[in-house]
């Protein structure tokens, strides 16, 4: 038979155990925030209708979008968690409570080239609420509250939630007569981080067909800076105009008043004008992320506020909000840099119960009556030799091996081995399972470490 040498596809992220636990320890700080504040999870299938998926496509989508035949069926594979989103609702509609909040951490695909911290199967971790009709502005107000117990969470402190709102954004650009351009001048100032105001001149001037002093007007816009109580101020300025900027305004002042109400301090949240979130459906509020002392890294974060999600499949308007947070990327760039911390506990098990005896009934026992007060447990079955037994904790990062033989049988008693410190002592199972889990609440600590 011929071997077939082993190798993951580029572009699909595969991790050994320790890694997948720190992945996992994620996930499940992810899961707790999100379902503190009432979100309800959601799974969606993994392929779909491919006419469902292109509806809102076309372009770039449709290149990236894994697609194929199955019979008379045309499917793809989700590029992104949003359209079945958008799908679910306009099909459950009439059976579910609005405003609907819902999370989901699923996995999707895009075909596009692998390349450093970028993948083509990634896990996406979205929170959206949405409307019947109407969405209240508080809600817009809540989602940065979200945003910044997620993170800190993670362990981070030097993080910032920078918002906007497309409505002064379009509103202005209709103060400069320039909305049927609109578009396309907030995907080129969106870059600005990037690849800096030059440039970005350059383009608006070259490629948008803005005069000189159009370009420099909004350039002096969206350098407005200072405190989020001075960018409003600056903002207030521009008022009387224009009657959507007007309301843009006034929708960003409601959610930075709430702001200290959610908890979240101004250190973390920033106005900044220069957000616009490249996608044209966008309507109100709009959210990014960065990293203070990683900007390289790009938005880790984001997302805002659309006006119709389910417009291609449902007459109803359904109004909504949301975020997501692109977890590979992120969990890769974190590793990368060393900021996942290495102190955590990545074992499958809490304790590894080794029997000493050819009779592994009282193993058993132990090991099934640790598991009833609340640890992990693996029994260890093989007929090896003390030292190959030891040898697999160790490789295991297992915390405590349970040694279970003849003399502690018969003292009703089983030998607790600390593996990090090598203390090994005769306790009963009771008194065992207590000091393993005293030993472990004084573990933990943050997933991240900030450096």
């Amino acid at each position: 038979m011929e071997i077939i040498k082993p190798r993951t596809l580029s572009g699909f992220m595969e991790l050994l155990p320790g890694k997948q636990a720190q992945f996992e320890r994620m996930l499940t700080i992810l899961r707790s925030t999100y379902a503190s504040y009432g979100f309800a999870a959601l799974d969606t299938p993994v392929i779909e209708d491919a006419r469902i998926l292109l509806a809102k496509g076309g372009g770039e989508t449709e290149k990236q979008i894994y697609r194929f035949q199955k019979g008379d069926s045309d499917l793809a594979l989700r590029f992104d968690l949003t359209v079945p989103l958008a799908k679910y609702v306009a099909l459950h509609a009439n059976e579910l409570a609005f405003p609907f909040r819902r999370y989901q951490i699923s996995k999707v695909y895009r075909g596009e080239r692998a390349q450093r911290g970028r993948f083509r199967e990634f896990y996406q971790a979205d929170i959206d609420i949405i409307g019947d009709g109407k969405l209240d502005i508080l809600n817009e107000a809540e989602i940065p509250a979200i945003i910044y117990k997620v993170f800190r969470g993670f362990g981070l402190n030097r993080f910032q939630i920078r918002v906007n709102n497309r409505k002064i954004l379009n509103g202005f650009y209709a103060m400069l007569d320039l909305s049927e351009k609109s578009g396309d001048i907030m995907r080129t100032v969106d870059k600005l981080d990037k690849i800096g105001a030059d440039k970005v001149r350059t383009i608006l001037c070259d490629d948008c067909g803005l005069t000189a002093e159009q370009a420099d007007e909004i350039l002096k816009f969206i350098s407005i800076r200072g405190s989020n109580a001075q960018v409003i101020a600056a903002l207030e300025s521009y008022t009387g105009r224009n009657e959507l900027f007007d309301l843009g305004v006034e929708e960003l002042k409601a959610v930075t008043a709430n702001l200290s109400a959610f908890g979240v301090p101004e250190e973390n949240f920033a106005v900044d004008l220069t957000i616009a979130r490249g996608l044209d459906y966008y309507t109100g509020t709009v959210y990014e992320t960065t990293l203070l002392d990683h900007p390289e890294i790009g938005s880790v974060c984001s997302g805002g506020r659309y006006d119709n999600l389910a417009g291609y499949y449902i007459e109803k308007q359904l109004p909504g909000v949301g975020i997501s947070i692109g977890l590979t990327r992120l969990f890769y760039v974190l590793d990368e840099q060393g900021l996942l911390n290495p102190q955590l506990p990545t074992a499958p098990a809490d304790a590894l119960v080794l029997p000493m005896t050819e009779n592994a009934g009282p193993a058993i026992a132990l090991a099934e009556g640790l598991r009833q007060k609340g640890l992990r447990v693996q029994l260890y079955g093989e007929q090896k030799k003390f030292k190959q037994k030891m040898a697999y904790a160790d490789k295991l990062g297992v915390p405590f091996a349970v040694l279970l033989g003849e003399d502690e049988i018969a003292e009703n008693v089983c030998s607790v081995k600390n593996m990090r410190t090598g203390e090994q002592q005769k306790l009963t199972a009771d008194d065992a399972a207590a000091y393993i889990l005293a030993a472990l609440a004084a573990e933990g600590g943050p997933i991240i470490l900030e450096k």
